[in-house]
């Protein structure tokens, strides 16, 4: 049930029978305030100064005139210049809230499905994730959800840094560690040897050209160095699984497309953009000048897509990476979630892209870019000393921080009870701190408030979950025993009604937009609106049973779509704090 598409559906058939043009948009919103309805049509404004005949609120009433809501809406009115304020009629939503409670996806429609891939997470090979990993892998999976939530086929692709200079130089290292270390090699020490390893090129003739030498047996597809470097992506690939699932992100190993997948068709996307025309020699270099990018001199700026000594670059791969979802997986729609930083970059790559024909204008590709995560200095978060912190342990620490409170609250319970529920409050509070804020804006990071039980929280709608399950405890009433007819009679029923039934207006402007800050608006509201209607409507001691189980009915819908909810974000709910 969408009841925007709904309503907007009405009002564009009143406004053609008042005469207003086809294609005028209604402009239609939730309202803000309850006074002003349950929704405001907006649109009459912008309609009236562009026909130029009738002022706006003329032009409301002559569509209020032809707008058919009855059963739907118990008032319609017109506010200020020309607002249509619509009042939902209470027997109507009462019928939709208790349709959506038999329904197993709560009454949200499934869409025509599409193909949409969506990049995101890519960390690097043979490099621990860090802190700017967190939001690229949390903002895409949340987006991920929801779009399979409405019924598309999603395709996850990880853009792993699989491939380059450093591996030849990460390969020769190894060799000459081999006879020296014998201990198991995780990623920390994979890590510690790319430094030593990058170190040594810079210093020392020998070993550089013995690395860059390694680089091209790499490429040319010598059995050894393929299997040292499948060695280092091995590693990587699993310890980074480790903390995709602490994280409860959806990513895999199958999900995985790296830079190297791209690179047996990186020749032949420089010989296509030659033929065409779009690339030259520039110094030695294959470039493509592109007029819509201007350097500091005002001349078109000039995008390398192999250097002289024949290496490829990001960009080359970028686009063979669009052609291929494009050609190969099919899609109708591809999303990227890049650093804000790299926003150039990736224009560069969707005009080459497009000036070639490799993907159609009719196939979006779209950055869905985001800001930092900041320290209180305002600065990016790192140590007191410094150094980028390791995702790995901002994830123990919002645990060990987690585990400190749910110890205080609850002294009685187990180790492993305590272990586990502050592994699930403490993530799920990292997670929400992040995906709460608007991904476009940077944000500072504040570990007080994002534990806080209070506010706009993780810990705050776990809570009010919690509190809905004890509800049907202290009632004593299974889920499967509430049933009989559902009334709103009350202001605050009403207002719990209409917010759960915009459940899939929600969902799918996070899968549309990629803004899962908009779900966390909407359970934080909803958790609001519970507590209100908590406070004013008795439930387990309703004034007669008939009104207890339909009470019963907003609390169930209620604790139903706050965990849908959270689950499309990518948080785990839980049954006692």
């Amino acid at each position: 049930m969408n009841i925007q598409v709904l309503l907007s559906e009405k009002i564009s058939q009143a406004m053609i029978l008042a005469g207003i043009p086809t294609g005028c948009a209604p402009q239609i919103r939730q309202s803000n305030k309850f006074q002003f309805g349950d929704y405001q049509v907006n649109g009459m404004m912008t309609i009236a100064k562009k026909l130029s005949q009738q002022a706006p609120r003329q032009l409301a009433e002559q569509v209020i005139q032809h707008l058919e809501l009855d059963g739907i809406a118990s008032k319609i009115e017109i506010a200020g210049p020309g607002f249509i304020n619509i009042f939902l009629d209470r027997n109507w939503l009462a019928t939709q809230v208790k349709w959506a409670l038999s329904q197993p996806r709560l009454g949200v429609t499934v869409v025509e499905s599409q193909t949409i891939v969506v990049d995101y997470s890519a960390p690097n090979v043979a490099k621990e994730m860090h802190v700017g990993h967190l939001r690229s892998t949390i903002i895409g999976d949340a987006t991920v959800r929801a779009l399979e939530f409405l019924g598309h086929k999603v395709i996850r692709a990880n853009h792993i840094g699989d491939w380059g200079t450093q591996f030849g130089m990460l390969i020769a290292y190894l060799e000459k560690q081999q006879d020296e270390y014998h201990e198991t090699i995780t990623l920390a020490v994979l890590e510690n040897f790319y430094r030593k390893a990058k170190y040594l090129y810079d210093q020392n003739i020998e070993f550089a050209e013995r690395a860059r030498t390694y680089v091209v047996k790499l490429q040319s597809g010598d059995e050894y160095c393929r299997t040292m470097w499948e060695k280092m992506v091995d590693i990587t690939i699993n310890q980074n699984q480790q903390i995709y699932d602490r994280l409860n992100v959806t990513l895999t190993r199958k999900d995985v497309m790296g830079e190297s997948f791209y690179n047996d068709m990186l020749p032949g996307i420089v010989a296509d953009l030659r033929a065409k025309g779009l690339a030259v020699t520039n110094e030695g270099a294959t470039v493509v000048f592109l007029e819509e990018f201007q350097n500091k001199e005002g001349r078109s700026m000039g995008v390398i897509i192999q250097k002289k000594n024949g290496g490829y670059l990001y960009t080359t791969t970028d686009i063979a990476c669009a052609k291929y979802r494009y050609e190969k997986l099919h899609a109708n729609r591809v999303l990227y979630y890049i650093d804000s930083r790299q926003h150039q970059h990736f224009q560069q790559v969707l005009t080459i892209v497009r000036k070639a024909g490799y993907v159609p204008e009719s196939v979006p590709l779209e950055h869905h870019a985001f800001g930092m995560m900041l320290g209180k200095d305002g600065h990016p978060f790192k140590t007191r000393s410094g150094d980028t912190i390791k995702l790995a342990d901002l994830l123990d620490e919002a645990h060990d921080r987690a585990l400190t409170l749910v110890r205080e609250k609850n002294p009685k319970m187990s180790e492993a009870e305590l272990q586990q529920l502050a592994e699930v409050i403490g993530i799920s509070a990292l997670k929400y701190s992040d995906l709460s804020k608007n991904r476009t804006t940077d944000y500072i990071f504040d570990w007080n408030k994002m534990l806080s039980f209070e506010g706009n929280t993780a810990p705050y709608i776990q809570y009010a979950y919690t509190r809905m399950l004890s509800i049907f405890r202290k009632a004593g009433d299974g889920i499967d025993d509430i049933n009989g007819p559902l009334t709103i009679t009350e202001e605050n029923e009403a207002q719990l009604a209409t917010r759960l039934l915009q459940f899939e207006e929600i969902i799918t402007q996070v899968a549309c937009v990629g803004t899962p800050h908009v779900m966390c608006s909407y359970l934080y509201d909803l958790a609001c609106l519970f507590s209100s209607f908590y406070e004013h409507c008795p439930i387990i001691r309703a004034e007669d049973v008939a009104t207890r189980q339909s009470r019963l009915q907003l609390v169930l819908l209620t604790a139903k779509t706050l965990k849908q909810g959270m689950d499309i974000l990518g948080l785990k709910t839980i049954e006692y704090m």
